[in-house]
C-alpha cells in the first residue's frame, strides 16, 4: 500500500449527495476526493430519478400520439420501439454521468474509482483513515480530516420473495428488460411503483398495482390517492390496495402469486384468497442502506433501523458525516441539500440548515403529483387551525386548450397567521409548479400575499392561486 495522499475531505458515494457536497467544498477551496465504486452520479442518475424519467417522457409522447385526432392530427400506424426506448433512457443517464466527471475536473476534484472503508484514526489532528479497493484489487490509503458518507441506497424485497433479475425483478431491472411482458404485477403504491405502473400501462402492459395500505401513494393527502386511483383505472390498471402479497412462486412462464385482504378479516369472514398469474412482477416496496463494508463499527457509528444515525447536523462522529439516503432521508434533492450544508459547515463557511418542514414530493407517473408540508389529515390531528382551498385544472383556459383535464391543486393555510401549512398537487406540470410553493413554505408569503400575486395567464399555474383565494373564501372562477 503507498502512502497515504491527504486531503481536506473525502466523499464515499458520488450520488446527488456525494458529488454535490464535493462539488460545494472544492468551490470552498477544500482539497477533495471523492470515491465511487459504480458511475459518476449514482443510482439517481444511473438508475433512479434521471432514466426513469426518460422512460416516462417516451410514454407520455406514445400516449400524446394516441390522442392526436382529439388535436386535429391524424396519424397512422402508430407503434412503438421497445429497445429504443430503453436505449435513449441510458443515453440521458450516461451524458449527464459524463457531466459530473465534467464538474469533477472543473472543480480539480479527485475521482477515485472503487470501494471505500473506513480505517483507524491516527496523528496528531487525527485524520480518518480510508482505505480504496479499486476494481484490480489493489488498496489506496487517504487521510482525510473530514468523511462524508453519501453511499446510497438499494432496493429490498419482502421476506420470501426473491428476487431472480428475470422475472422476479427491482427498479434497475425494469429500465432494462429485453422486451415488453403482456402482465405485470407491481407490489408496492409508493412513487417507484406508480411510475413503472405508468411507464408500462402507457406500453399497452396488463397492469395490477398490489399495496398493502388502503390506497395508492399512501404518505399522500387522501384526496391525491384518490384522484390517482380514478385516473389509473381510467387507464385500464387493477388497484389491490389493502391486500398483501403472500406468495410468488416462479413458474415456466412467468410468476403465481397469491394475494390476500392486508387486514385480519372479521371472524368467520372469508380472507379473499386471490390467484393471480403474470409474466414479471415488480417489487417496489422501499430500499435498504448501503452500510456494509464501510467499517462504520470501527468509526464508532450506530444504526437506526438499518440507517447510520445522525445528529441535526448530519454528523455520524468525530470529523464524520452522513447524508441522504444511507441515513434515512430519501430524495435526492434532500440528499443534495445535506451536502452542501455539511460541505459549508466543514469549510467553517455560513451554512443554512436544511428546513426538513418544506421539503417538496415529487411523483412523476401521469396525472404527475406534487406536494410540500402538511396534509390536510396531519395538519387536523396536529390541532392547527387551518383554511383548506382546493381548485380543479378542468376550468382553466391553459387545461382545455392543452387538452388536460384531470386533476387539482390543494393548498392548506394557517387560519390565524397565513402561513402556509401544506400544498398538495395532481396534475399537469405539477411537478414544476410545486416549488412556488415550497417557496412560500419557507419564506414569510402568505395566503392573501400569494393570492393577490398576479400569475400569468393561460397557465396551469393559475390553479395555485386560485386555490389560495378558496381557502380565503373568494375564489373567481369556481
Amino acid at each position: 500500500m503507498s502512502t497515504p495522499v491527504s486531503y481536506d475531505l473525502v466523499v464515499i458515494g458520488a450520488g446527488p449527495g456525494g458529488y454535490v457536497a464535493a462539488i460545494r467544498a472544492a468551490q470552498l477551496g477544500l482539497k477533495v476526493a471523492c470515491v465511487e465504486r459504480e458511475g459518476l452520479g449514482g443510482i439517481c442518475l444511473n438508475w433512479g430519478c434521471i432514466p426513469t424519467k426518460a422512460l416516462l417522457r417516451s410514454a407520455e409522447v406514445l400516449e400524446l400520439i394516441h390522442r392526436a385526432k382529439e388535436f386535429g392530427i391524424i396519424v397512422d400506424g402508430v407503434r412503438f420501439d421497445f429497445p429504443a426506448i430503453i436505449k435513449r433512457s441510458r443515453d440521458v443517464a450516461a451524458q449527464i454521468s459524463k457531466g459530473v466527471a465534467f464538474l469533477f475536473r472543473k472543480n480539480k476534484i479527485d475521482h477515485i474509482v472503487g470501494t471505500a472503508s473506513l480505517g483507524t484514526r491516527t496523528g496528531a489532528w487525527r485524520p480518518h483513515t480510508v482505505h480504496v479497493r479499486a476494481p484490480d484489487n489493489t488498496v489506496t490509503a487517504l487521510e482525510a480530516k473530514n468523511v462524508i458518507i453519501a453511499t446510497g441506497a438499494r432496493a429490498r424485497s419482502l421476506p420470501g420473495i426473491e428476487l431472480d433479475g428475470e422475472r422476479i425483478i427491482e427498479y434497475r431491472r425494469a429500465m432494462t428488460l429485453p422486451e415488453v411482458p403482456k402482465r405485470l404485477a407491481v407490489l408496492g403504491a409508493g412513487a417507484i411503483g406508480v411510475e413503472f405502473a405508468s411507464f408500462y400501462a402507457a406500453l399497452g402492459v396488463d397492469v395490477t398495482i398490489i399495496e398493502y395500505a388502503p390506497r395508492l401513494v399512501p404518505n399522500e393527502d387522501v384526496e391525491v390517492s384518490t384522484e390517482l386511483g380514478r385516473a389509473f383505472e381510467k387507464r385500464g390498471m387493477r388497484l389491490l390496495t389493502g391486500k398483501k402479497l403472500t406468495q410468488a412462486v416462479r413458474t415456466a412462464t412467468g410468476v403465481a402469486l397469491k394475494i390476500e385482504n392486508a387486514q385480519a378479516p372479521d371472524v368467520g369472514a372469508e380472507n379473499a384468497i386471490m390467484d393471480l398469474d403474470v409474466d414479471v412482477l415488480l417489487v417496489a416496496v422501499g430500499t435498504t442502506a448501503n452500510t456494509e463494508g464501510i467499517g462504520l463499527e470501527a468509526a464508532g457509528v450506530t444504526l437506526d433501523r438499518g440507517f447510520i444515525k445522525v445528529d441535526e447536523h448530519c454528523k455520524a462522529g468525530e470529523n464524520l458525516w452522513a447524508i441522504g439516503d444511507v441515513a434515512g432521508r430519501g430524495l435526492a434533492h434532500v440528499a443534495s441539500a445535506e451536502g452542501v450544508y455539511v460541505a459549508e459547515v466543514i469549510a467553517g463557511h455560513h451554512a443554512n440548515p436544511v428546513r426538513y418542514d418544506a421539503i417538496p414530493a415529487c411523483t412523476y407517473c401521469h396525472p404527475e403529483i406534487a406536494s410540500v408540508g402538511l396534509t390536510e389529515a396531519k395538519a387536523r390531528a396536529q390541532n392547527i387551525p387551518i383554511k383548506v382551498g382546493k381548485f380543479p385544472f378542468k376550468p382553466l383556459g391553459k387545461t382545455m386548450a392543452a387538452g388536460e383535464y384531470p386533476g387539482f391543486v390543494k393548498t392548506i393555510w394557517h387560519a390565524e397567521t397565513g402561513a402556509l401549512v401544506g400544498s398538495h398537487m395532481i396534475g399537469p406540470a405539477v411537478t414544476d409548479m410545486i416549488a412556488e410553493m415550497t417557496l412560500a413554505k419557507t419564506t414569510e408569503v402568505n395566503a392573501e400575499s400569494l393570492a393577490y400575486t398576479i400569475h400569468a395567464h393561460p397557465t396551469f399555474a393559475e390553479a395555485i392561486k386560485e386555490a389560495t383565494e378558496a381557502a380565503l373564501g373568494h375564489a373567481i372562477h369556481m
